[in-house]
């Protein structure tokens, strides 16, 4: 069942579930972020990896090469035409055992051309999310540090998951930093 502003609140303040936890709507001037009627907007960290092809790289998600990536840490962030930006949330995230988070873009940024994408925030994962921003239009688009940039939904289950993100040591559990794509090792 999607879950209310109320019960955001209680879980914000009696587990730590965001933090730092923004129990409004804050935004005038800005993009709106905080507590919303059945969800809760994130913010943008200044940390951004914003994608080149300078080296003539191959996207690889099974061999990614780190310097298809520019580092850049600033209040905004342009996002080159076609191309897209990895950035991290500035809320930490500790998601409940029964519960699931599925984050969507705001429609600020999709009437811009701007597209959100963060998978699903899995039960018992905790951390810092890595957002990734996709400018779909054929010129810059800016991006703002400490502003609104997506809205995370929470669905509560009736009964705990048998295996959590934590229980099968989940590759991006505990991330801090903007996080480019793992795979698992052979143990």
């Amino acid at each position: 069942m999607l879950k209310s502003d109320r019960w955001i609140r209680k879980m914000c303040l009696e587990t730590k579930m965001i933090d730092p936890f923004i129990d409004r709507q804050e935004g005038e001037g800005k993009i709106s972020f905080g507590l919303s009627s059945y969800g809760y907007d994130i913010r943008l960290a200044d940390e951004y990896k914003i994608f080149t092809n300078v080296f003539g790289a191959i996207v690889d998600p099974k061999n990614f090469d780190p310097k298809s990536f520019v580092d850049y840490k600033g209040p905004d962030c342009i996002v080159p035409p076609n191309s897209f930006a990895l950035a991290r949330s500035v809320e930490r995230f500790k998601i409940p055992r029964n519960v699931l988070a599925i984050c969507l873009g705001k429609s600020t940024f999709a009437r811009c051309g701007i597209i959100v994408n963060v998978t699903p925030l899995e039960p018992t994962w905790e951390g810092y999310l890595t957002i990734e921003i996709s400018n779909t239009t054929p010129l810059p688009a800016k991006v703002y540090s400490g502003e609104g940039i997506a809205q995370l939904l929470f669905l509560e289950s009736d009964e705990v998951c048998e295996t959590s993100y934590a229980d099968r040591k989940g590759k991006y559990q505990s991330q801090t930093g903007v996080v480019v794509p793992r795979i698992l090792s052979k143990i």
